[in-house]
């Protein structure tokens, strides 16, 4: 049978000119219409900061990812657990919710060990049905579902949020595991081929540190191709679908993807970008107006970035308060406890219930979501990370809404005029 799996760059070339049976029609008119959304973090990839108390539970401070969550308790245990978080931490009046914020996607983050888990891999299985629930809800509210592979075996980058916490993240270095993935993605293309009216992308691989170095973004880049292939022939033939391939900067300036996969070579390629500013002491240590003119700034190379581009992951957030978002066990920059980090202010006020915010500070967050939501559109849209989050409501879109500082219509600005 016809592979697509391994591409070089002239043979992914040659493919993408074959003529084919169908034009590429996506499932949203990309380019035209703005994608407007938000991430289903920490459901079927658990994050400590998302859901701290799983982590707490456990009574284990060695529990800091879903690889030693699986592999630090007894199975039986970690599986009633993880059951009960898929069956209640985002249900079908989610979906409702987010239509009814006038939203138009939502990402779903999964682990490539729903569908495959290795030898010594110790994760546990029972994804998949949830995956094909949230299809089903998108479909039944009129929301387009992104899938997002954000965790490969090996690990792309080390975080927790990859599934595996580690400093020697080797997903790029081991053929074996590139080719584990390369197998998921078609799996994942085959399994939706057809639906691109709910599913009209796929994310081949979230967040790849190519701030590692060029053997990384070699290896990146050669899998990006590999992806094309796998998403965009999905019938095993020259024929192509209508999935779109989401590929990530890998942390790469735009500029570094400049020509990258682009028309008339290849059709049905969109970037995605994500923009925080909390992840360096020089981040967390701006002023409030820093912080909007740093958002506001970022226009210039989104609306002049030759593919499609959302800003997949943002959020009103400017601090990196929140319990364990660092990592199970680290601190936070902004208040020093973050080793060699420089304190900058009490997190007091700043992070967990919405209750404890002052009406200032939910005016900030009010023009920080409003910043960016301006300046994302210069591109294709966005997607805010994340819905829900147990105590850590500066994040959450459920608690923007809530209380006030996400209006229920995100077309509905209070400051149109904040980027100038």
């Amino acid at each position: 049978m016809w592979s697509p799996t391994r591409l070089s760059l002239t043979a992914a070339i040659g493919l993408a000119a074959l003529p084919s049976t169908l034009s590429f029609n996506p499932g949203f008119p990309y380019g035209s219409q703005k994608v407007r959304g938000v991430n289903l973090g920490g459901w079927l990839v658990l994050e400590p900061w998302i859901t701290p108390s799983l982590f707490d539970n456990t009574g284990n401070s060695g529990i800091v990812d879903e690889w030693t969550f699986c592999q630090y308790q007894n199975y039986n245990t970690a599986k009633n657990v993880l059951q009960n978080h898929w069956d209640t931490w985002i249900t079908e009046d989610d979906f409702v919710a987010i239509a009814d914020a006038g939203l138009n996607h939502v990402r779903l983050p999964i682990g490539y060990w729903a569908f495959d888990v290795g030898p010594g891999e110790p994760y546990i299985q029972g994804q998949q049905a949830y995956l094909q629930k949230a299809v089903q809800w998108a479909g039944q509210y009129g929301l387009k579902l992104i899938i997002d592979l954000h965790g490969a075996p090996g690990s792309q980058n080390g975080y927790d949020n990859s599934g595996q916490r580690t400093s020697n993240p080797t997903w790029f270095s081991n053929q074996a595991n590139i080719q584990r993935t390369d197998n998921i993605i078609k799996t994942l293309a085959s399994m939706f081929v057809g639906q691109e009216n709910v599913v009209p992308a796929i994310a081949p691989l979230n967040e790849p540190a190519g701030y590692l170095g060029n053997d990384v973004l070699t290896a990146v880049k050669q899998y990006w191709l590999d992806s094309y292939g796998n998403i965009r022939y999905p019938y095993g033939t020259s024929q192509q679908g209508n999935t779109l391939e989401l590929i990530h900067d890998a942390f790469q300036p735009l500029s570094y993807w400049s020509g990258w996969e682009t028309p008339p070579n290849f059709q049905g390629v969109a970037m995605d970008t994500h923009i925080y500013q909390m992840f360096t002491n020089s981040d967390v240590a701006q002023t409030q107006q820093q912080h909007i003119n740093t958002a506001c700034q970022t226009q210039g190379s989104l609306s002049s970035f030759d593919l499609w581009i959302v800003v997949g992951e943002w959020t009103p957030a400017m601090t990196d308060c929140a319990k364990y978002l660092n990592g199970r066990g680290s601190g936070a920059r902004y208040d020093g406890s973050y080793p060699g980090s420089t304190y900058v202010g009490s997190c007091n006020g700043l992070t967990g219930s919405a209750s404890t915010f002052s009406s200032d500070y939910k005016t900030f967050l009010r023009q920080m979501w409003e910043a960016q939501v301006i300046s994302y559109e210069k591109g294709d849209g966005w997607l805010q990370w994340t819905w829900k989050a147990e105590n850590a409501d500066e994040w959450s879109y459920q608690a923007g809404l809530a209380n006030g500082w996400i209006p229920q219509d995100p077309t509905n600005l209070q400051y149109p005029t904040i980027c100038g």
